[in-house]
């Protein structure tokens, strides 16, 4: 008999079935033990999931401080500005989604990248003469976070390397790691508001160097970069011939005094990657609408990174249809004063918090202009009792109940990150109970009596 000859057999009185057997060369059609295999339970964890890593989790778990049972704990350590209730997104965004779930139209399955009319609306959104976008340039994601993990499955192999800031977001090496990508840190300058190191940052890149991550404006820092030195840090990835991963989800959440320049508009020769969603300017964190904008005017990118990014996206067919049928009345409806409002109260706490926590012997505070964090310097001269900003931090939680993550969750040891977002009456009695901490562990640096007096 032919060995791939399927069978068709009648069964007499019974329904026309058809009966299928499928002959393989050298296969048993008889169930039974595999040869030389003697069967045994071995149920391993994956090399992936045994590179992954969350610093901050492992951080944060690691303080098994409890806090001090007499004063309320404040968290100033969650990156979520709804957490206290006091930064609800607009009533036009609530109704946009209501109005997609009463329609009808998204319970199903929209293709992997997004519905196309959803696309087109972000393209709309974000189209500008300087860096112009059509439906086809843009991929919506179930959050930011997947549309960095998008960019960096696309653009790296494993045994390349990526290039993140430090400090940073952590989980850009979360992710790199996890997919076999080693992971270059390049230095933000705290005396310079954060910019980037340039000397430094091209002396890392190699034959390796699959892309730039540049995260503007920053988390944790809360720093903004300036339009020049935008145009400079353009200049090293086109010298280098390196494209750009545009870390972007703070976009346009600035303070008044500074201006958000998309990166995008600043070049067309660099081929970039832009990550935004809705999680931050629209305070939904948990509605998972995140989106890749792709700018690639030279054609350096071509077709083959766009197909890329499409058969990755079907990896998980894209983000919550309801969200994307609610984008059209989210971004064209939600009027200017919301995004407004939310910037005062974000510029009002960072300067209340920055005031009160520079005028604190031993602390370093550097001033944020955007995003909804500051980053903290620690003088550790002058708290000898502390090894490192860990152990400052959990003391903290031990002695006044008050939560900051120490920077080391973002490789940038001796400093901590506060998170803005939280009431004003709450921020304020968190910076006293931090001066009430640092008055009490505070101490002169040798040879340093001066420091005493003020």
């Amino acid at each position: 008999m032919d060995p791939y000859m399927i069978q068709l057999h009648d069964h007499g009185n019974l329904p026309s079935v058809l009966d299928v057997h499928v002959n393989i060369p050298g296969r048993s059609s008889v169930p039974g033990k595999m040869k030389g295999r003697k069967a045994r339970w071995s149920v391993r964890p994956s090399d992936m999931s045994n590179k992954t890593f969350n610093p901050i989790r492992a951080i944060v778990d690691s303080m098994k401080v409890k806090p001090n049972p007499n004063k309320t704990m404040i968290a100033l350590s969650i990156g979520d500005p709804t957490v206290f209730g006091n930064l609800p997104t607009d009533p036009e965004v609530t109704q946009a989604i209501k109005d997609a779930l009463d329609s009808g139209k998204y319970n199903g399955y929209a293709p992997s990248t997004g519905y196309l009319s959803s696309r087109e609306e972000v393209a709309s959104y974000y189209h500008c003469p300087e860096a112009p976008l059509e439906a086809k340039d843009v991929i919506l994601t179930s959050g930011c976070s997947q549309a960095i993990e998008l960019c960096l499955a696309v653009l790296a192999n494993p045994g390349q390397n990526i290039l993140v800031p430090r400090p940073g977001f952590s989980l850009y090496r979360t992710l790199a790691e996890s997919m076999g990508i080693e992971v270059k840190p390049y230095n933000l300058l705290p005396e310079k508001f954060w910019e980037i190191d340039l000397k430094q940052l091209e002396s890392l890149i190699d034959e390796k160097t699959a892309c730039l991550v540049v995260n503007n404006p920053s988390n944790p820092c809360g720093s903004v970069f300036s339009r020049s030195h935008l145009q400079k840090i353009l200049a090293v990835a086109a010298r280098q011939c390196v494209p750009i991963l545009a870390d972007e989800i703070y976009g346009d959440m600035v303070f008044s005094d500074s201006k958000f320049e998309p990166l995008a508009t600043l070049s067309s020769n660099v081929p970039i990657l832009s990550c935004g969603g809705l999680a931050k300017r629209w305070l939904v964190p948990g509605w998972r609408m995140g989106w890749i904008l792709i700018h690639d005017r030279r054609d350096i990118f071509g077709n083959e990174i766009r197909d890329g990014l499409v058969k990755l996206s079907q990896r998980i067919l894209g983000p919550c249809t309801l969200v994307q049928g609610a984008l059209k009345s989210i971004l064209h409806r939600t009027p200017q004063e919301f995004y407004h409002n939310t910037l005062s109260f974000l510029k009002s706490n960072a300067d209340l918090c920055y005031g009160a926590l520079a005028a604190i012997p031993g602390l370093r505070p550097i001033r944020p202009s955007g995003a909804m964090y500051l980053m903290v310097g620690i003088e550790m001269e002058h708290f000898p009792e502390f090894e490192n900003d860990v152990e400052f931090t959990e003391q903290l939680v031990a002695e006044q109940s008050v939560h900051c993550l120490p920077a080391t969750c973002f490789e940038y040891p001796n400093f901590f990150r506060v998170v803005i977002t939280i009431p004003e009456v709450m921020l304020l009695e968190a910076c006293s109970r931090i001066q009430e901490f640092c008055d009490q562990h505070y101490h002169c640096a040798e040879g340093s009596p001066e420091e005493c007096d003020k």
